[in-house]
């Protein structure tokens, strides 16, 4: 197995705003050759944190996302056997049905291992999975290789993965399964990082327009009964969706009317409190 660059160094990417925190974590994490397990409320940018490290450092993104009646082999390989039976009764496929290997396909980790060059793999939402699954994986994980059973064959990682783990904390993760991550949990960012974020997605937005819109979504954040938040993606669509408006006028924010709140809203019963919470208080 051919170890990664140790030189290549993480600084953030395009459109991905990091602090000096997150970025010493994801450096030392690929020194130590170590997974980085990442937590926080959705929305919060763990998954986009394995899309910045892909792009920075030039490396492909393979992700697997977890579910919860996933099986570990599923993340490795797959052994097609409906096809193999297909092929041996029609004969019409011109593939030899005594060569199983014909027949497997790499899973998600399968691809990261045998890839031609190093990869970032991008293991999302692992608090889906069950206990055995999480320790198994990282078992694989550890030793960098994998056994196929139908060809009695053992498949080596060709370049150590870059690792990226994200839990949106629903389920507890077994202390095995933590002693062998580094960790980082991901604030939601406080109002100044946000203007960051907005300005690094919005280089040429009016500033009038980024106070008032930034300011009216922490409001509507703090609204109770809401059962799923608007996170940074949200407000992102939603200033797209102000500035695609031709009738839109940042003064109206300023009164307190909202326009789309379907952009920031995703369910019904939110969508419902969160238009009962802004007729009520307007303007706030």
């Amino acid at each position: 197995m051919k170890k990664g660059n140790r030189s290549q160094k993480f600084t953030g990417a395009t459109k991905y705003v990091v602090d000096d925190e997150l970025a010493k974590i994801v450096n030392i994490s690929m020194a130590l050759e170590m997974p980085l397990l990442l937590k926080g409320e959705p929305g919060t940018g763990k998954t986009m944190l394995a899309h910045a490290i892909a792009q920075s450092l030039g490396m492909p993104l393979i992700v697997l996302n977890v579910k919860s009646n996933m099986k570990l082999v599923d993340a490795l390989y797959q052994y097609d056997t409906l096809t193999r039976l297909n092929d041996s009764r029609f004969g019409d496929s011109g593939r030899d049905v005594s060569r199983i290997e014909d027949y497997i396909k790499m899973g998600k980790i399968g691809q990261a291992f045998t890839a031609e060059t190093r990869t970032v793999l991008l293991i999302d939402e692992i608090d889906k999975a069950d206990t055995d699954f999480q320790d198994d994986m990282l078992d694989v994980l550890d030793q960098m290789e994998f056994d196929i059973i139908e060809i009695d064959k053992t498949v080596s990682a060709r370049y150590r993965p870059v690792i990226v783990i994200t839990s949106n904390a629903k389920k507890d993760l077994s202390d095995p399964f933590l002693g062998r991550c580094n960790f980082h949990h991901i604030a939601f960012p406080n109002p100044e990082g946000m203007q960051e974020i907005i300005r690094v997605h919005f280089p040429d937005l009016e500033a009038n327009l980024a106070k008032h819109a930034i300011a009216t979504f922490y409001r509507l954040r703090e609204i109770d009964m809401v059962e799923k938040k608007p996170a940074t993606r949200e407000l992102i669509n939603w200033i797209r969706a102000l500035q695609l408006d031709p009738d839109f006028k940042t003064q109206n924010l300023a009164k307190g009317e909202v326009p789309y709140l379907g952009v920031l809203f995703k369910k019904s019963q939110d969508y419902v409190v969160a238009d009962s919470y802004v007729n009520r208080r307007r303007p706030f």
